[in-house]
């Protein structure tokens, strides 16, 4: 279980320490992360809160991915101006007054402290440890290679290429429930239109300060605690019934029952049309019809 420590509190025994942003877990991160698991003590991590702009992962999302890939506590730091203007040496001081680590893992580029003037070079000077330094990693890209980041990940999203992005996140099948996009919320009662014409859906709200992909209809998954489905994905707003609100709407092929109160995820996969309005019910049942048909017959990826 991931333990989240409050500010002052420490982590009682010898740990691997992982240092960065970590809004997050890309292949960048991974490369850290790995480091840290190879020594086999407990792994903490670093995680800065609210930074500027919106986020690929919420607070409780990126300590869902924590949880799953072998960190055993965060520490979490709000991205204020007290933070900001912490001078580099202080803020190792306080971090290692905190906790007993045996390993520090940063990256070639790490930087922290006021200004940004603390780095890599400088954390070796000054921890009480071994300092593990990484090379920065990153993907091939026209005129040469781009290290993999939080800025590549947002602006493949923000253009809708979740293929590129999941690349980024490592979500191969066998690691996609543990790596992949998500949005995560619990199921709201919405306005129970969808089961009148057979197609019952759950709603989300929009997490705030979540960075969506644009607008559209995807197909996708959605892990729920009665199993797993594949399932199509409203995000925005749903015209035809003049709901100009945008939320997540999601319709899980092959599940009955209701999920009202529950926290589910959903993970939205492949772009599969524009946002219509519909000059009828039955007229937006034929295109649902053809969206699950597309659905079970390419799939979700």
């Amino acid at each position: 279980m991931l333990t989240v420590l409050k500010e002052g509190e420490g982590f009682c025994e010898g740990c691997a320490l992982v240092l960065g942003g970590f809004d997050g877990l890309h292949l960048g991160h991974r490369a850290l992360l790995s480091v840290a698991v190879k020594s086999g003590l407990p792994v903490g991590i670093t995680s800065v809160l609210s930074g500027k702009g919106r986020e690929l992962f919420t607070r409780e999302e990126r300590n869902y991915l924590f949880s799953q890939n072998g960190v055993r506590f965060v520490l979490e730091f709000p991205f204020t101006e007290e933070l900001k203007n912490t001078p580099a040496e202080e803020f190792l001081k306080a971090l290692f007054g905190r906790l007993d680590v045996k390993l520090a893992v940063c990256g070639e580029d790490f930087r922290f402290g006021k200004g940004a003037l603390g780095t890599a070079e400088l954390l070796k000077t000054l921890a009480p440890c071994p300092v593990e330094v990484v090379k920065t990693v990153g993907f091939p890209e026209e005129g040469g290679m781009r290290k993999y980041s939080s800025t590549a990940c947002k602006a493949f999203l923000e253009r809708g290429d979740l293929s590129r992005l999941n690349a980024c996140l490592s979500a191969s099948a066998e690691e996609f429930y543990r790596s992949a996009y998500f949005i995560g919320g619990t199921v709201e009662h919405g306005r129970q239109v969808g089961r009148t014409y057979g197609f019952p859906t759950l709603n989300l709200s929009v997490p705030e300060r979540k960075l969506l992909p644009p607008d559209g209809v995807y197909c996708g998954l959605c892990a729920t605690p009665k199993g797993n489905f594949p399932t199509i994905v409203n995000i925005g707003a749903r015209p035809t019934f003049g709901v100009e609100e945008r939320k997540i709407e999601a319709y899980l092929d092959g599940f009955s029952g209701d999920l009202y109160g529950e926290y589910v995820r959903v993970f939205p996969t492949k772009f599969l049309r524009p946002i219509y309005q519909f000059s009828s019910v039955e007229e937006l049942k034929k295109q649902l019809l053809a969206d699950i048909r597309i659905l079970r017959k390419e799939g979700y990826v």
